[in-house]
């Protein structure tokens, strides 16, 4: 089920950001259980569609929309 996330999650999120991006890795699913993390999922980050349908809200968009942002900064 689509929930908020809590503060402790952020905490976990932006303390791993630095090292996932470092490592390449733009995508992830965190799975936390209270207030420890449990599993990082490289391969298969999955909930885009489940929390587009529980809320409405579209992950999916979202990303792009802050990939095509970063990749206008990239000198390619």
């Amino acid at each position: 089920m689509a929930r908020p996330i809590s503060e402790r999650d952020r905490e976990i999120g932006e303390a791993l950001a630095p090292i996932l991006l470092k490592r390449g890795l733009l995508l992830v699913g965190l799975d936390a259980i209270g207030d420890y993390m449990t599993e990082l999922n490289v391969t298969s980050p999955t909930c885009f569609q489940e929390i587009r349908h529980q809320t409405g809200f579209d992950v999916a968009a979202m990303f792009i929309d802050a990939l095509e942002k970063q990749a206008e900064t990239w000198n390619v």
